[in-house]
């Protein structure tokens, strides 16, 4: 397995040179028997040799960490090293003995300055006053330096010595031939030369080791100051952010007093009162703000949060005033569930009762490693598993989950400025992973032409259908059409990989969605899902990547960035943030929350070049509003633990309902079997259907097979067309360029006359 490894990727050299500060390159390290030897990126500064998966991990996970002071270094052969210091051993490979030889120089020498350097400070050590740890590794990086250079000074004194002698006693020996008294002259001179500088070079060396015991000597006295200053500016901070709540919440009394009098009935209105509250309105945009950083960086800012009379004064006016609509009333309760602010009666009140539940799912044991150990590196969608390890949904279902939010694009299809609609459709693109962080089971792959309908025409005002187009690779067409005014589509290709540790999970496809009145038109992309922990320990999702939502009408764009979880980052988990921009690039609203809880947007008033972030980028400063709830997730039903932590909108997708296709998922049998808990005849049966799509897939590829021998036998044989779906036909998008499958029509009018003769017999 190593030498694979090593095969496939090549150790670069590293990024400096041996004699430098710093060194760094790839190296693969032995890691145990499973692996052998994998690639990794190490770093060797300050004595420290360092190690990381990748160079992006620098800036937040270190792997592992060896002190050369006290380590030993030996080499096994042309290309390995290894490297032990009291109980811990690192077995490393270069890719060539060349790059294995500056490797082993440069852990040399940084294993003499470390030792040179651990020595001096125990000489002086005993008086040191305690310091944090940031301070010790500056000063010491200082005084490091300082002695690199004066090593590097005496060795080329060493050197300019050496020839400098030889260069002598070559003159030495000239002078005693015979020669001319004019020759004799000149050699006198280079002597005398090479002797001047000999002197000269000794005497900056000299020079140079005076300057270093001089640092020396001062080395606490700036260590103190270093450290003083830091508090003070850290004092100075605390005091200024507590000033500002103070000066906050004085002015914030100060403007409820005078409209608390107005309020009562007995209290007069007065033209300075009337002045006064215009004075509050035009000033409402100075109080309270937040500042946001950039995406650049991680954000920092401080919030300070506004009264409730000076929220609802911004969610009716400058919410959306400086974006050029009309004022549009967002969730004026963050806590009120989105059904509140519906306008139709018949959402309150839906004509069907939908169940709550379903079957608990039974406790069966299964060893997941004796499945899984021979199905790495394969695609996921042709790995026979048994129903263990699903759920009694299939992926038709799962991608029509992603209407459990809809209301936030009814919400988008009444809004009059584009930029406030693109904050509602981010909104709906985070909430269709809302439901999957519990939801670690796998749907059931649907069979070729297998589809699946979600009709809430009466309820909610829109109809869903999917279909499966494709089997390899796995491909589902998905139409969605509101009454309310929008019209949603898509095509998403599963694409899988099982890593050994985790499973990544890759949608591929683009997501269109349209408003019928204003006509603009949003695409956007999944991002990739990860399932961790595969074999070892409890299973858990995560979803990382950036999505970009761009307006094909006005050009307006949002950049969203799902962060990657991490232990040692100190961001609250699941995190997602985002810049909503116009045409020109300005920016107009942060976006900001979690894929599994919530989502906010804050409306920018105006930006700022910062400092410089971790890696050397200036940031952007906004300063905003304080920020409007646009998305709350739903809680999950009571006893959701025991019913695949399914949600409120899943619960019903595979309620049985009269009238569907006959290849609607809800009547695929192995499914029904598992939901009902009869895991032993759901594995029968799945075995069943495989067994039956795969004879179907033999006979279609000997049609095909023939009809090829017919073409190459006559001139005009018949042209074999291969499988088409029933819905769905494939149209070349105009904005993105990409082929794709839309839907055709046709469905709905069949289900309305039931006549579902033309469907194939999948079941």
């Amino acid at each position: 397995m190593s030498e694979q490894g090593k095969g496939s990727v090549s150790a670069s050299a590293a990024a400096t040179a041996p004699g430098s500060d710093t060194y760094k390159g790839w190296l693969f390290k032995w890691t145990n028997y499973l692996k052998g030897y994998q690639r990794r990126w190490f770093v060797l500064s300050n004595g420290l040799l360092s190690y990381y998966r990748t160079q992006a991990e620098m800036a937040h996970t270190c792997r592992g960490t060896i002190n050369l002071a006290t380590a030993h270094i030996d080499t096994e052969d042309a290309c390995n090293i290894v490297l032990s210091s009291g109980g811990r051993t690192y077995h490393l490979k270069a890719s060539t003995e060349v790059e294995r030889q500056r490797w082993v120089t440069a852990l040399e020498l940084a294993k003499a300055k470390a030792i040179r350097m651990m020595n001096d400070q125990s000489d002086d050590s005993g008086d040191e006053e305690p310091t944090s740890q940031s301070d010790r590794s500056e000063l010491q990086g200082t005084l490091k330096l300082l002695v690199s250079k004066l090593d590097d000074l005496s060795t080329c004194n060493d050197l300019i010595a050496k020839h400098g002698a030889a260069l002598q006693r070559s003159l030495t020996e000239l002078e005693g031939l015979k020669v001319t008294i004019e020759g004799g002259e000149k050699i006198k001179a280079v002597n005398e030369r090479a002797t001047l500088f000999r002197i000269t070079s000794n005497a900056m060396i000299n020079a140079c080791r005076d300057f270093l015991d001089l640092a020396e000597t001062h080395s606490r006295r700036w260590q103190r100051a270093l450290q003083y200053e830091r508090e003070q500016r850290t004092h100075l901070e605390e005091t200024i952010e507590q000033l500002a709540k103070q000066h906050n919440s004085l002015e914030r009394a100060w403007r409820e007093a005078p409209t608390l009098a107005s309020s009562s009935p007995s209290a007069p209105t007065t033209n300075k009162g009337g002045e006064r509250s215009n004075k509050e309105e035009a000033s409402d945009e100075d109080e309270d703000t937040e500042y946001f950083d950039a995406m650049e960086d991680s954000p920092a800012f401080i919030t300070v949060t506004a009264s409730e009379s000076s929220q609802h004064r911004r969610s009716q006016s400058n919410l959306s005033g400086a974006s050029g609509g009309q004022a549009y009333e967002w969730n004026q309760d963050d806590n009120m569930s989105p059904s509140c602010n519906d306008v139709s009666g018949k959402e309150l009140q839906p004509r069907r009762e939908r169940r709550t539940r379903v079957p608990d799912k039974p406790n069966y044991s299964l060893n997941l490693w004796s499945i899984m150990k021979n199905c790495i590196g394969k695609e996921l969608s042709k790995i026979p598993m048994p129903v263990n390890f699903n759920e009694p949904l299939s992926m038709l279902q799962r991608l029509t989950e992603d209407l459990e939010y809809h209301e936030l694009l009814d919400k988008a299809a009444r809004c009059e400025s584009s930029l406030e609609q693109m904050c509602l459709v981010a909104a709906f693109s985070v909430s269709s992973y809302s439901t999957t962080v519990h939801r670690t089971a796998k749907p059931f792959n649907p069979l070729l032409g297998e589809t699946y309908e979600l009709d809430r025409l009466e309820e909610f005002g829109y109809r869903s259908l999917c279909e499966q187009v494709s089997h390899h690779p796995p491909a589902a067409a998905h139409h969605v059409i509101s009454q309310r005014g929008w019209t949603l589509w898509q095509e998403i290709t599963i694409a899988s990989k099982f890593r050994g540790k985790y499973l990544s999970i890759m949608p591929l496809g683009t997501i269109h969605l349209q408003f019928h009145s204003s006509g603009n038109h949003y695409v956007w992309r999944k991002v990739t899902s990860t399932v961790h922990n595969i074999i070892v320990g409890k299973l858990w999702i995560d979803q990382s990547g950036d999505i970009e939502i761009v307006n094909h009408r006005t050009k307006e764009a949002c950049q969203l960035k799902f962060s990657p979880y991490s232990y040692f980052s100190r961001d609250v988990p699941r995190k997602v943030t985002g810049v909503v921009a116009d045409s020109s690039g300005q920016a107009h609203y942060i976006l900001s929350g979690t894929w599994d809880d919530k989502m906010e947007s804050a409306k920018i008033l105006q930006s700022s070049r910062g400092g410089s972030g971790s890696e050397g980028k200036q940031k952007t400063v906004y300063q905003t509003l304080s920020p409007k709830l646009l998305w709350k997730k739903y809680p999950l039903p009571e006893n959701a633990e025991n019913m695949y932590y399914f949600s409120s909108l899943a619960l019903t997708l595979n309620e049985p309902e009269e009238g569907v296709a006959v290849t609607d998922s809800r009547l695929r049998p192995d499914q029904r079997l598992m939901e009902d808990g009869r895991w032993d005849e759901a594995n029968a049966e799945k075995q069943r259907l495989e067994e039956k799509q795969r004879a179907v897939r033999r006979r279609r590829e000997a049609e095909a097979s023939e009809a090829l021998d017919e073409e190459c036998e006559y001139d005009s044989g018949r042209e074999y067309e291969g499988y088409q779906p029933l819905w769905f036909h494939q149209r070349r998008d105009s904005l993105t360029g990409e082929t794709s499958f839309v839907y055709k029509g046709g469905y709905w009018e069949t289900k309305e006359s039931q006549d579902w003769n033309i469907c194939p017999d999948i079941f």
